[in-house]
């Protein structure tokens, strides 16, 4: 299935110039059933990149621009009366879709973005005591814009832990960007993109990367980098359960992206930036020196022992 996966990220590549990285990651996000959060200024290809993996993958997709007046009921729906039948009939919201695009989800209340966790952690909605399974694959493509503070909600850490990535596409370097204008001097190349897999095909490459085997040292490795994290003086909250969890996922994806069968301590390091940064809540004392949870992070990959990788390979 690696010359599928190659493929998707090629076409991805096609409309999206000069990102690959971000490409190969977001495709990692899905293969490991995850959601994403794409932050960075406006108009570096966000939203482009979200509508072109719904077109690549053959996904049906919705798209939410959430303002300040975004209900929950838009997002998970809600019941109208039935004169006819003296009944409530249930009506879809944005989230019965395979792919929703989040648009600048900071811009919206804490009430409506609270709507989407059960969606994203249970793949369910519930509305009027009815709980009702999202289409599958189900995935949450968000974008924040962290320009300006006029209007906008600051994602509780609750919600934050719900994303598997948090990602940055930041500007496009001066080849890239020539190439990105004189491919849209005619026409969109989001025109032109084509679905490489169709739904049931998705579910099976990701079933077959979340079977990718994980060796007893590994799993002790990521739940020593996830305890480290915890005790840290840098660190109030560190990597909870849940993200210990979503970098199990995230490096058996990474491996199998890589053509490979077993996931090794390189697959874990590759992902714990993106997979912990937004998850770790800093102590007073370093955000007043000036640290980052990269640099944390960084200093957690030092002082933790990296298995011996050469018992990886037996099952």
């Amino acid at each position: 299935m690696q010359n599928l996966t190659n493929e998707i990220q090629k076409e991805v590549n096609r409309v999206i110039l000069g990102k690959e990285d971000v490409v190969r990651k977001v495709l990692l996000a899905i293969l490991a059933r995850g959601h994403v959060l794409l932050e960075d200024v406006p108009g570096v290809g966000k939203t482009t990149m979200a509508m072109a993996f719904a077109h690549v993958l053959g996904l049906d997709t919705r798209r939410v621009q959430f303002t300040s007046d975004t209900l929950p009921s838009d997002i998970i729906g809600f019941s109208v009366y039935d004169s006819h039948n003296g009944t409530l009939q249930y009506q879809n919201g944005a989230v019965m879709t395979n792919l929703l695009l989040a648009d600048e989800i900071n811009r919206t209340s804490s009430k409506t973005q609270s709507a989407l966790l059960e969606a994203m952690e249970e793949r369910q909605v519930t509305v009027d005591g009815v709980t009702r399974p999202l289409p599958r694959p189900f995935v949450v493509l968000a974008t924040q814009n962290p320009v300006g503070s006029a209007g906008t909600q600051m994602l509780p850490t609750s919600q934050l832990d719900r994303f598997l990535l948090q990602l940055h596409m930041g500007y496009p370097d001066i080849y890239s960007q020539m190439l990105l204008m004189k491919d849209r001097h005619h026409e969109n190349p989001l025109n032109n993109c084509h679905a490489v897999v169709d739904t049931q095909t998705l579910e099976k490459l990701c079933d077959e990367a979340m079977d990718t085997y994980v060796a007893d040292s590994v799993y002790t490795y990521i739940a020593e980098l996830a305890e480290a994290t915890r005790k840290t003086q840098d660190v109030l909250l560190g990597l909870s359960p849940r993200g210990a969890l979503a970098l199990c996922r995230a490096a058996k994806a990474n491996a199998y992206l890589n053509g490979c069968d077993y996931v090794t301590p390189d697959d874990v390091t590759a992902v714990l930036q993106d997979v912990a940064g937004h998850r770790l809540v800093l102590s007073a004392k370093a955000r007043l020196h000036e640290r980052t949870a990269q640099q944390v992070l960084e200093d957690v990959l030092v002082q933790v022992k990296r298995p011996d990788v050469r018992e990886l390979k037996i099952k």
